[in-house]
């Protein structure tokens, strides 16, 4: 077996390294060992590839490389044992199917008008004159839109309760000192409730316990005419025909919920922190919402190109997805002139792969021109993964996104509280703000009519 280069630094130092500077120290190997880099973890070597021809060939290539769902085992702690993270075949194909229907039924003008609706009430409590914590404010805003399209709950008691779960959970597992005591071996097992891991596992096992009441629940008083997930996942049937068990139902339900707060939340609050540190961007941006007029349709936003391409910028500069899943080669294959065994984890780097100066040019600078200039490939511009691991719910986190920025731009003005630049920071499998995005509110932005301009007339 022929491999790629190998990082000279032990495993610990490599850990260490990346929890302080992850981004840093990847631009660091990127330009010392290139573009496919192998880390040995005991005796199975892991490659991580950004490469666009190397990626292509580890997604196309099927029959020799899998997406197997128990290299994903270790989320099953928050995901449970059946969602579709961990499922493989006929049955993550199906269930897969099944989600991405729900998702596609959200992208329509009724629930975008909604997502509209949330964004305006949750923006509008801000104080004006006071500065508040952005990513805070549309995490906020990104899991109640995800709990009302997943689980079709909008208020109430129960609403209250799984929003209260899902956002304190989060608050741990992004705490800079728990993430600190969970790499340590002996603080990382579980010794009850009263241990970090322990807590951890705690919160979500209220969490499956809610979920489970609610299937239930659900299960008895069907809502015919919801399109929500949960109404879908409980009225259909698996492969054979059989009714999906509670426990599926539930599995299924978590994984969405969690890329619905975390990774929609990121995406969204990196977006303005970077329409409100430049200038250009954000006039750009008001000039096209203009053109829709004072009270805009939401279908008509979410086709606007500048908007669009700012949205790729921000998912393209901080991806919150850093690395595709990971997949495992089953047969002997040879990719950009190195040969696997079987056994080996390929890994798609999307981090470095947006990095890339021979196709992205300056791509430390935010330009959303570029999107204008050249259209990428699949394989060259991934932010939400690829081949049969990819987000199920990425159209829609990109229809959210676009409708919660222009709500907010069109509607309120705000600023940056800080000249500081923003920094990423990295936890579990996302990247967001590490200081949160401080922003001041100023108060309701008045319309003013402009005349429409072209798409040349923006760039």
């Amino acid at each position: 077996m022929k491999l790629p280069p190998t990082t000279k630094d032990p495993n610990w130092l490599f850990y260490l390294k990346f929890q302080t500077d992850p981004f840093g120290y990847m631009d660091l190997i990127y330009k010392k060992y290139g573009d496919i880099i192998t880390l040995m973890f005991d005796s199975q070597p892991t490659i991580y590839i950004s490469n666009p021809q190397g990626i292509k060939e580890v997604f196309n290539n099927t029959k020799e490389i899998t997406a197997s769902g128990a290299l994903n085992e270790s989320f099953a702690i928050g995901t449970g044992k059946q969602g579709v993270l961990q499922l493989d075949g006929l049955r993550h194909k199906h269930r897969r199917k099944l989600l991405m229907t729900s998702f596609q039924a959200g992208r329509t003008g009724a629930f975008g008008q909604r997502i509209c609706e949330i964004t305006d009430k949750i923006i509008s409590q801000q104080t004006i004159g006071k500065s508040f914590l952005a990513y805070e404010i549309i995490e906020e805003i990104a899991l109640r839109i995800g709990i009302e399209l997943i689980v079709g709950l909008n208020e109430g008691d129960r609403y209250e309760r799984i929003k209260h779960l899902f956002s304190f959970l989060m608050k741990y597992e992004q705490s800079p000192v728990i993430n600190f005591l969970l790499q340590l071996p002996f603080v990382s097992q579980d010794f009850g409730k009263w241990s970090p891991q322990g807590y951890q596992l705690n919160l979500s096992q209220k969490i499956f316990q809610f979920l489970d009441s609610e299937v239930s629940q659900r299960r008895q008083k069907p809502a015919s005419l919801s399109s929500d997930t949960l109404s879908t996942l409980i009225s259909a049937c698996d492969e054979t025909g059989e009714a999906l068990s509670d426990e599926e139902v539930r599995d299924l339900l978590l994984s969405p919920i969690f890329a619905a707060q975390h990774a929609s939340g990121a995406a969204i609050a990196w977006a303005l922190y970077w329409i409100h540190h430049l200038p250009d961007v954000r006039q750009k941006l008001l000039q096209e919402l203009n053109t829709l007029g004072e009270f805009p349709d939401p279908m008509s936003i979410v086709t606007l190109p500048y908007l669009n391409n700012v949205c790729n910028e921000a998912l393209r500069i901080y991806p919150t997805q850093l690395f595709t899943f990971p997949r495992l080669v089953e047969s002997p294959i040879e990719i950009m002139g190195y040969e696997f065994d079987p056994g080996t984890i390929l890994i798609g780097n999307i981090y470095s792969m947006h990095q890339r100066e021979d196709i992205y040019p300056e791509p430390k600078q935010f330009k959303p021109e570029r999107f204008f200039e050249k259209q990428y490939s699949h394989f060259e511009f991934l932010p939400f993964g690829g081949g049969a691991r990819s987000c199920i719910g990425g159209a829609f986190a990109l229809f959210e996104m676009k409708l919660v920025l222009a709500t907010i731009l069109s509607r309120y003005q705000l600023a940056l509280a800080s000249k500081k630049p923003e920094r990423p920071k990295f936890g579990g499998l996302i990247s967001y703000p590490a200081s949160g995005v401080k922003m001041l509110m100023h108060g309701k932005r008045n319309y003013q009519g402009k005349p429409q301009l072209s798409v040349a007339g923006l760039v």
